[in-house]
């Protein structure tokens, strides 16, 4: 049993960096294919593609390094929010990630957006990871 798919998908991507992977496959939910998106969309994954194989589907994540130094773009993955302590702030408490050099993944009543997102459309919501 899992009682936290959020957290199993960070360490899936986290063991996989460290293991210098190229591709890493995560069970999907709605949720998790937001997460990647918001990945993708600021430029810490190479790719991804949603595959519908078996009673869920699967997330196949192409992880992304730096040519020549081999250095993962994702250092720092943390779970913030958790099942049984939630993390909520307010538009005027958004956290800064590392003085807004990394993300915090947020899931608002407009969708999965960045801290910074968020900030713009003045709404708050759960904090759900950081990511530097």
């Amino acid at each position: 049993m899992q009682s936290d798919p959020i957290a199993d998908y960070l360490t899936r991507v986290r063991n996989a960096i460290k293991a210098n992977h190229r591709i890493v496959d995560i069970p999907a939910s709605n949720i998790k294919k937001s997460i990647t998106k918001v990945l993708f969309e600021k430029g810490y994954i190479l790719n991804y593609k949603f595959e519908d194989e078996g009673p869920q589907g699967t997330i196949r994540i192409a992880l992304k390094y730096h040519p020549v130094t081999k250095i993962p773009a994702i250092r720092d993955l943390k779970r913030v929010s958790t099942p049984g302590l939630r993390q909520y702030r307010n538009a005027k408490e958004l956290p800064r990630v590392i003085n807004g050099l990394g993300i915090a993944i947020m899931s608002t009543s407009r969708g999965v957006m960045t801290d910074k997102e968020a900030r713009k459309e003045n709404v708050g919501g759960e904090v759900l990871c950081y990511v530097s």
